[in-house]
């Protein structure tokens, strides 16, 4: 997926742990070679070419897409799986692998698990007795400083995903011209239980722009983000300082 992924694994019986970590790295690769948008050969690739139809391919690929077009319907056409008239679901496959990572490493009975992949991290228990998992927030406006940092106390499942310029350039696409998205952000960080859905709403409400954008998420149920403009203005939504810490 052309980023790096790193995995936080607290507590739990070793043997079952590195197995667990073993199988949702194999996972990660696998996922690569299915859902690629630039090797010929990945399940996707023939998919979007007709050589296969959804039911010859790996049973995940019916399940992403499925779970696109919900992100499709509930962005109002704001997420989209279409790049250039090709299929490319690649704004949901990286936050769906980094979520079915951690839960697969979650179930052989660790206290807490946190991956990180590309700077998109889903947590789950805890890290260590009476201490939450925290996350820092790049600023993108100022390398090597933090925007804000993020806190999973009083919950067992938080994840963390941001969508934005400062690394990868204008790389989100605005679905209604197939051209990069003319935005007043610069990034647009979401927290919720759900690193699927987060990596899905930060690319949507970065194409919508920061007055669309923050409207538009506070009416997600257990949602809260954090966004911010070329002009350096921070908006958030409603419940966002209950997160921060």
């Amino acid at each position: 997926m052309g980023t790096v992924f790193s995995f936080d694994v607290r507590g739990g019986e070793p043997a079952a742990v590195r197995a667990a970590l073993n199988e949702a790295v194999a996972g990660l690769h696998r996922a690569d070679e299915v859902f690629s948008t630039f090797r010929d050969d990945s399940q996707l690739s023939r998919l979007a070419r007709g050589e296969l139809t959804t039911a010859e391919c790996e049973p995940e690929v019916a399940q992403v897409l499925a779970l696109a077009a919900e992100a499709e319907r509930v962005s109002e056409g704001w997420f989209s799986t279409s790049y250039e008239g090709r299929l490319d679901p690649t704004g949901i496959v990286k936050g769906w692998a980094v979520e079915r990572a951690a839960r697969r490493i979650a179930a052989a009975g660790p206290d807490g698990v946190s991956v990180n992949g590309g700077g998109d991290v889903q947590v789950l228990g805890t890290p260590g007795a009476g201490r939450p998992w925290r996350v820092g927030v790049s600023d993108p406006l100022r390398p090597g400083a933090l925007a804000a940092v993020l806190s999973a106390a009083g919950a067992t499942e938080l994840a963390v995903a941001t969508s934005g310029s400062a690394e990868r350039g204008a790389h989100v696409v605005d679905p209604r011209t197939g051209r990069s998205a003319v935005t007043d952000l610069v990034s647009v960080t979401v927290v919720s239980d759900s690193l699927t859905w987060a990596d899905c709403w930060a690319t949507a409400a970065f194409a919508m722009g920061a007055r669309e954008g923050l409207r538009w998420l506070e009416s997600l149920e257990g949602v809260e983000a954090l966004l911010i403009t070329a002009g350096d203005e921070v908006r958030c939504t409603g419940g966002l300082a209950s997160r921060l810490g």
